[in-house]
């Protein structure tokens, strides 16, 4: 009990802060429902919520954000509760988050901020670690001037994790040069990962992408099927890095299963493009399986999150599938309402998967019928259809033409039907 005392002593304690304003856009405004949301990014960063504060105003303020009058009240909460850190659900101007400095005498940090801090902790690849660099440099440049105070603190902290005290230093110009570094190297590994997709391509395996709301159970369905053995915990943006697996979902159906990055309302734009290299692998998937959690109050608002980063990212034409998981922890009367909409699933307890994979197989609409196939050397046109259309497992040169075994779909298995043997 005295251990955990401490632990939630040595935490960075911090106020929350959010603006709601009738002129705003819902990416924009702030709720009830943002401020827990942003509670729970805290806490994933590392620090501790010892005061909330919620402000209704027409228009936010050119200077302050909030106001004169309730930026000192948030002084006061903070100097009340030994708050070092003062985190806003929105996003601040670099002008703005300098006079907060100076009216709070307290580090100030948006969700922007607050996200790329949580990303710095948990990139693990070359890959991922490049792009959170990417993000972080995006997000200071224009904030140079109004870091005074944060870039000071030589303690470190949440807001200060990533490219280093002496690196956020440099003027613009190295910063600059640095972006147009990340961004080559980044270049690099699109296409690298080109390459892959297209000796994916020629493997025949359809890619099936795990798509979701960040904690809503991608990375336990992908750990329940294959076994991928990706750390899954219960805290927001736990994966970075994708992790692409084979599974076998049938005796005549392979396919390749990949986990993205989680979304979250109000992602910065500049994180979406810093992950391009990750995410743009949704818009060469056959089938994307949107995971919602169904034990969230608000997996509503989650799912047209989802569905708006998937249009951004130009992938809202794949055919998806709805994912309802952890119905094991919700409500009956949301379950009744899932069952007509998608499939409903238990990724933990391993509820529901047969039908999922059956779904995907109907789905892809491949993998219904595994023929052998003998083709007469004349026919050098259907050869090269196969190849194209079905996934060919072995081919064999005989006297009388070509002996292909194959998995096809319903259309070349009529078109085939000529050239079957059970030689």
């Amino acid at each position: 009990m005295t251990d955990n005392i401490e632990q939630e002593y040595q935490k960075e304690r911090a106020v929350l802060v959010g603006l709601s304003c009738r002129g705003f856009t819902a990416e924009e405004d702030s709720t009830e429902e943002t401020m827990d949301e942003l509670e729970a990014l805290l806490e994933t960063a590392g620090g501790a919520c010892v005061g909330r504060a919620l402000q209704n105003r027409p228009a936010p303020d050119a200077r302050t954000f909030i106001g004169e009058g309730k930026a000192e009240e948030v002084r006061m909460l903070a100097d009340a509760n030994g708050a070092d850190l003062i985190v806003f659900d929105n996003e601040l101007s670099p002008s703005q988050m300098r006079t907060l400095e100076e009216i709070t005498g307290r580090t100030v940090l948006d969700r922007s901020g607050l996200i790329l801090d949580i990303f710095a902790q948990r990139a693990r690849t070359g890959e991922g670690k490049l792009q959170v660099e990417l993000a972080q440099y995006q997000y200071i440049l224009p904030r140079l001037a109004g870091l005074g105070k944060s870039m000071s603190r030589l303690g470190g902290g949440i807001g200060t994790r990533g490219p280093g005290e002496t690196k956020l230093e440099s003027d613009r110009r190295h910063i600059r040069s640095r972006i147009d570094k990340l961004k080559r190297d980044l270049e690099q590994v699109r296409q690298v990962r080109a390459v892959q997709r297209r000796q994916r391509k020629k493997t025949e395996l359809p890619l099936v992408a795990i798509v979701g709301y960040t904690n809503a159970g991608k990375s336990t369905l992908l750990n329940t099927l294959t076994g991928a053995g990706i750390e899954a915990n219960d805290r927001l943006f736990d994966t970075l890095d994708p992790t692409t697996r084979k599974k076998r979902i049938s005796d005549t159906q392979e396919i390749l299963l990949s986990d993205t990055v989680g979304f979250i309302r109000k992602l910065p734009h500049h994180l979406v493009s810093a992950f391009k290299a990750t995410l743009e692998e949704l818009s060469y998937a056959d089938l994307l399986l949107h995971v919602a959690d169904l034990s969230d109050p608000q997996w509503r608002e989650q799912v047209r999150t989802v569905e708006r980063v998937i249009a951004q990212l130009g992938a809202q034409q794949i055919p998806c599938i709805m994912v309802y998981n952890k119905s094991d922890k919700c409500d009956p009367d949301v379950l009744e309402f899932t069952e007509r909409e998608g499939v409903r699933i238990s990724a933990k307890t391993g509820e529901g998967l047969d039908r999922l994979l059956s779904a995907v197989e109907t789905a892809l609409g491949r993998g219904k019928h595994r023929v052998r196939l003998l083709i007469p050397y004349s026919e050098g046109a259907l050869l090269d259809a196969l190849h194209r259309e079905a996934q060919v497992l072995t081919v064999e040169y005989a006297a009388e033409g070509t002996l292909v075994e194959a998995v096809v779909d319903d259309k070349t298995y009529g078109r085939m039907q000529a050239y079957m043997t059970d030689g």
